[in-house]
């Protein structure tokens, strides 16, 4: 394992902010990328059904097409990386993948899995609730990617400045996804600069309004 996944969490947390200026000469690998990936598909999700999908632009030609999708953000084409998170609003359809392999390997009882199951086809008969655990869940992968990143030695940022309809277009996103955010991956050319935070006590509320 790479040493600087040996950070502490609180370090990664506190040393983790939003780069705009990338070393464009530096590029990762695809074992780094794959580990990035692998480390950001751990994040929890709603029945474990994994709301997302990375479509991650590592040509460089590839990310010139991105920068006016982007309006012109300089990171996208300097970036190492540029990951599309995609929101996945039919992730009902994993329950094969998720619980199928389980059930055969006796690591679930089939009746539990025929349960969970029907709550899940039953919440996804509202696209409203399809759309929203699409979003809520997509966005922890997104976070914990960017937490990964940090771990591994580079800075991200997150875009939600793109165009969406564009970016589905361009690179033939299938209906199923929708775009959540963009975010750039790389070596800092200039440090993010640290950003104040509202006091924690005026953000906690203690148990009712």
């Amino acid at each position: 394992m790479n040493s600087t996944l040996e950070q502490d969490l609180v370090s990664v947390i506190n040393s983790r902010h939003s780069v705009r200026q990338y070393d464009s000469s530096h590029k990762m690998s695809k074992q780094e990328i794959n580990q990035l990936i692998e480390l950001a598909q751990k994040a929890p999700s709603s029945w474990n059904l994994q709301h997302w999908k990375f479509l991650v632009f590592d040509d460089q030609a590839a990310k010139e097409q991105l920068l006016s999708i982007a309006y012109g953000q300089q990171q996208v084409v300097e970036a190492s990386i540029v990951v599309a998170v995609l929101a996945d609003l039919e992730a009902n359809k994993n329950i094969p993948s998720v619980y199928e392999t389980k059930v055969k390997d006796g690591k679930l009882p089939a009746e539990i899995a025929e349960r969970i199951t029907g709550q899940i086809e039953q919440a996804y008969q509202d696209p409203r609730h399809a759309r929203d655990l699409a979003f809520s869940n997509s966005s922890l992968a997104a976070m914990q990617l960017m937490l990964a990143a940090k771990a591994m030695g580079y800075d991200t940022v997150a875009m939600g400045g793109f165009n969406s309809a564009s970016l589905v277009e361009t690179f033939h996103i299938p209906t199923r996804y929708v775009p959540s955010m963009l975010i750039a991956v790389g070596k800092a050319a200039q440090e993010g600069r640290p950003s104040d935070r509202i006091p924690t006590d005026e953000m906690i509320v203690w148990n009712t309004f």
